[in-house]
Order: structure tokens, then sequence, then C-alpha cells
């Protein structure tokens, strides 16, 4: 057998190996092609290997062929199966109402959907979603009409959806109409706004009975630019209205019940006079007619059911004429002086007042100095006490001042200075005589325990006190504590038979002054031996 020619053996060599890449080739086109017809399958393509010529070539180039093929075949078909999976989700898209509308109100629209198919769609009708498994491949839905939302008629509680797919479109079953609750006597849906209220007044008319109409009170219209017309309690209902108020405040404070009337009346007594501007006041800016109906009437609560104080020696107090009453101070406010002047005007036959003598800071305090100077009390200087005195009015004086209403309660009824004597030359020069007063329970209503120095001195205060109850209780702290009080009016010291000259002379006026301090001092004693108890 003869060999065979080297031209021969060349070409088929070429024929042997082109015969794979053919294969592979082939392979990788019905692959592509598979994939195109078929786009809604989510899983790629298996790339399918070609398989080697049994012709004799090469081994290493025929394997590394069958790999480059097999890639670029892989590549191909991810890429196909993400196109069609965006293109059936773009066609689910297209094909989901945004708002739900009932099959009674869209199946007009769609009756010519049904009759012609979307172009491009096959005439094979769509199968049945399946409701396991998984996903079957979506239907096409190119020629779909697009959506167009229409608004449905709210329903208060909708039936529960049943979605089915038909021709790429998501539909719904008709609703169930439920019927209407009967609603008993319900006008009817023609009458007009006018019967129907007409229809609603008559009802309530036979609800309520044989009532007349025109007994019962009809609500008051007020027109825009009208005044309302609501009923105001006339003059005549206001004072009867304050004068039950006056009686209850009148029987409250300690007054006997005959008094009660004759309190009540002087009280619209006094209201009458400020409204009208009839009443007087003096040079000192005292207001007799506000003292004895309005200020005093304040304060004896306290006097009688408070403290429940006792007063001896009245008999003391002159009837007429001027007088300078020296007593003791204490109580860290200033409380022996207010009582000294109700016991002065309920006790004294002729129903005197006290023109009491005050410190400065008491004058420059807001609303304090003002219910003062209304009270008859003026500022503690000897001109203005000479004038008292020598209009014969009955003048009253404190001469411890501060030191005495501040000193601590380990310090109690223990008599400070009485000043340099100011007092006893204004009572020598105009000769009217000096009555000592000796005022025991005061002590006890503010027992004073410390003292804010600096806070003093930030508010110009003389003292801040601190009190078992101020300031730990707050507002509750100022009341006082309702301790049994003693008032006694000692022996008046005259002055009249001293002569003109006396005033002048310093050692006799400190021998008048250390003689009343001395005799206050020891009338203090006695009375705290004859009191019982603080309280009682």
């Amino acid at each position: 057998m003869a060999p065979p020619k080297r031209g021969t053996t060349a070409k088929t060599a070429t024929k042997k190996r082109a015969a794979p890449k053919a294969a592979t080739t082939r392979t990788a086109a019905t692959t592509a092609t598979t994939a195109k017809a078929t786009p809604a399958k989510a899983t790629p393509a298996k790339a399918t290997p070609a398989k080697a010529s049994p012709a004799k070539a090469s081994p290493a180039k025929a394997t590394a062929a069958a790999a480059g093929s097999a890639r670029r075949t892989t590549t191909r078909d991810a890429l196909a199966a993400g196109a069609a999976r965006a293109s059936g989700e773009r066609a689910r898209r297209r094909g989901t109402p945004l708002i739900a509308v009932p099959d009674i109100v869209d199946a007009p629209a769609r009756a010519p959907e049904a009759a012609t198919p979307a172009t491009g769609a096959s005439t094979t009708p769509a199968p049945a979603r399946p409701t396991a498994g998984p996903a079957a491949p979506r239907a096409a839905v190119g020629g779909a009409r697009k959506h167009r939302p229409r608004p449905a008629a709210r329903s208060p509680k909708p039936a529960a959806k049943v979605m089915a797919r038909q021709g790429g479109r998501r539909t719904e079953p008709p609703r169930p109409i439920r019927p209407l609750r009967p609603v008993p006597d319900a006008p009817d849906v023609s009458t007009s706004s006018a019967q129907r209220l007409r229809a609603d007044a008559a009802s309530r008319r036979k609800d309520l009975g044989t009532e007349d109409r025109r007994t019962r009170p009809r609500p008051e219209v007020v027109r825009p630019g009208e005044a309302s017309r609501t009923v105001v309690p006339g003059l005549e209902d206001l004072v009867q209205a304050g004068v039950a108020a006056l009686r209850a405040v009148v029987a409250a404070s300690g007054v006997e019940p005959e008094e009660v009337e004759r309190q009540v009346a002087s009280t619209l007594a006094f209201l009458r006079r400020r409204l009208t501007g009839d009443f007087e006041v003096d040079d000192f800016g005292f207001d007799e007619d506000f003292t004895v109906n309005a200020y005093l009437p304040l304060l004896r609560p306290l006097y009688k059911t408070w403290f429940r104080v006792e007063v001896r020696g009245i008999e003391n107090i002159p009837a007429e004429g001027g007088g300078l009453v020296v007593s003791n101070h204490s109580g860290t406010l200033a409380m022996d002086s207010l009582m000294t002047q109700v016991a002065v005007y309920d006790e004294t036959p002729t129903h005197r007042h006290l023109r009491m003598l005050g410190a400065d800071f008491v004058f420059q305090t807001p609303v304090v100095s003002q219910i003062a100077r209304k009270s008859g009390s003026t500022l503690a200087a000897n001109s203005d006490a000479e004038r008292l005195l020598g209009g014969g009015e009955l003048v009253g004086v404190w001469p411890e001042g501060f030191k005495g209403i501040g000193k601590p309660f380990s310090e109690r009824y223990k008599l400070q200075r009485f000043g340099r004597g100011g007092f006893v030359a204004s009572a020598i020069r105009t000769g009217v005589p000096i009555i000592p007063c000796s005022i025991v329970g005061a002590e006890e209503i503010y027992p004073m325990i410390g003292n804010m120095k600096t806070l003093a001195r930030l508010v110009g205060a003389p003292y801040a006190p601190v009190t078992p109850t101020w300031p730990l209780l707050g507002p509750l702290g100022l009341v006082p504590l309702p301790s049994k009080w003693l008032i006694e009016f000692g022996v008046p010291v005259q002055t009249s038979d001293l002569g003109d000259g006396a005033a002048d002379d310093p050692m006799l006026i400190f021998d008048l002054t250390d003689q009343t301090r001395e005799t206050i001092q020891q009338t203090l004693y006695s009375l705290l031996m004859q009191r019982r108890s603080v309280f009682f």
C-alpha cells in the first residue's frame, strides 16, 4: 500500500480540527434561539459542552476551544435570562391596576379587549395562575391597553379581594351588595331640608308629650352688630347679696346676735359716705370714719377671740384732755400697739382714739404707711407729739422701738433702753400726765429664735426674724400663736406741777424716764406671776 501524500495529510488534519468548532458554534446558536423563544424562564439554560470529534486532533487545543465556547455560551444565557425577567416584570406592572375597580364599573371597558386579542399575543387563552410550585412563565403584554385608574366608591368594610389573572390584567369578582338596615321613621330622601326639619320637630314634640311649646325658654339669637341681651343682676340684687355676706362676716367676728343688725346698718352707712365723700380728715391724715367702721372692726376678732385680751386699770386713762401712754414693745411684729389701740377705744367710756407715734420705717413701707396715717398714727417726732398733746389727744409711744420687738425670745420681758427721754420732755412742755402701760402675751406670738442680718441689710429692714414657723411653713408662718394677753394701765405720773423750765432739765427728764421704765418692768413681773399659762 502506497503512503499518502504530504499535502493530502495536511488537509485532512485541518478538517478534523474545524469539525469540533463548527459543532460548538451550532450548539451555542441553538441555545440562544431557545432562550429567546422562551423569555419567561427564570433559570438560565445550561451550556452543552461540545463533544470532541473522533477525528484525530491535538488534545490541548481541543480542550481550550471547548472551555472558551462554554464561557461565551454561559454569558449569553445569563443576559438572555435577565432580559426575560425584566420583560416579565414590566408586563406585570403594566397589568396591575393602581386603584381596584369593581367588575360592574369596568365591564363595558373590558368588553372590547376580550373581543379583540392584543397584538402579538397568542390566540391560545392564558393558563390559570398556579397556586403552588415554581413560577409559571408570564404571557406577553406588549399589546395590553395602558391602565387609567378610576376612582372607586369607598365601602366602610371592603370585602376581601380575590384577584385573578386574565390577559395580563388584574381583575376582581363583583362585590356583594349588602342590604341596608331599616331605620324607623326615616324621612323620605326626596323631601327638602325644611320638610325634614319640620318632621324632626314634630317627632320631638310627640316624644315630649303635651308640653306647650310657648312655655319653653327660646334660645337667644344675637345678630352681628347687636349687643347681647343677657340678664344682669340689678343693683338691688347686688346690695342684698352684699348685706347677706356682711351679716355672715359680722356674726363670725364674735359680735353679739343683737348687735349684728346694728353693725350691718353702720357698715352700709359707711359705704354710702365713702361713695359720696362725706367724711373728714385732719392735718395728720387721721380718718375717724375709716378707723371706726373699717380698721378697728378688722382687729376686733384678734382682740376678742384669738388673743382674748384682758384689760386692767382702764380708769387711769383720762376721759378727756391730753395724755401720754408709754408701753413696752415686743412680739417681732408690732401687734401690741394695735391691740392697745383697740383696748383704749373699746374699754374707755368715751371711746377715745389712741394716736400712736411710729418709726420712719413704718411710713416708708407701701400700703402700711397709708393705713397707719388713716388710723391716726404719725411720725415719732417731738413736734408732732407736742401738737397732738396740746390739742387734747391721747398719744401712745413705745420707746424701745425696734430693739424691743427685735430682741430674741431668750430676753423676753426684759425692757431695753428707753432712748433719750424725748417723750418725757414733750409731756412736760404740754403738761399732760404720763400713763405707764404693761403688756404680757405679745412675746409669745412670734418667738424669735434667729436673725438673718444679711437678708435684713439687703431689703433695708432692721432685722429678719426666724421663728419656729417662719420661714419653715411659708405663709402659714405669718399666723401668730394664740397666746393669752394681759394689758394693765398704771397710775398716771403728773407733770403739770413741774414748772415751765423743767423740760430743759436733763436730770429731771432722765429721772422721770427711769421711773416710768421701772414701773413698767415691775408690772410685767407681777403680771407674769398672775398669768396661769401662756395660752390660757
